[in-house]
């Protein structure tokens, strides 16, 4: 989970209210470093509106359970899910996801999408402190580190 700057210091509470009435876009591989980047490798895969209020009351073991104001929704590109940027109702960006069947904070009824054929968020893990991003410029190129537990969760980008 990494947060948009304006959200940096925001509770799990104030993102949750944060996202009444927003979108979470579903996108395929090609995650930008931050949430305030641009997306500019991913396609579109699904789009989701937040009902308000955005999630259900929390499941025991902490995961969030989402409610939209319509669900499942039909998926618009083939592809796999990689990951998930969340808005609020005004368009500004909130938080991006990571999306896997096995690590990612966002769990699909599906490991693929398929246009035409429906797509389900079944919950949302959230929890704080967020990933954060250290940039470091090095002979080879740019160097973005996360503060993942995974020392080897590093991107390499020339420039």
């Amino acid at each position: 989970m990494r947060l948009s700057e304006q959200f940096a210091s925001a509770t799990i509470e104030q993102i949750k209210a944060a996202l009444d009435g927003g979108k979470l876009v579903i996108y395929s591989t090609g995650r930008p470093p931050s949430a305030d980047h641009a997306v500019t490798r991913s396609s579109v895969l699904a789009t989701f509106t937040f009902a308000a209020p955005a999630f259900a009351p929390d499941d025991a073991d902490g995961a969030l359970k989402p409610a939209f104001a319509e669900a499942p929704v039909l998926a618009v590109n083939v592809g796999t899910p990689g990951w998930a940027r969340a808005s609020s109702a005004d368009g500004a960006t909130v938080v991006d996801f990571s999306i896997g069947p096995g690590s990612g904070e966002i769990k699909l009824d599906s490991v693929s999408a398929t246009a035409g054929f429906p797509l389900n968020v079944v919950k949302i893990a959230a929890s704080l402190p967020a990933e954060k991003v250290e940039w470091t410029k090095s002979e080879f190129g740019h160097v973005f580190v996360t503060n993942a537990d995974n020392e080897f969760r590093k991107l390499s980008m020339r420039g």
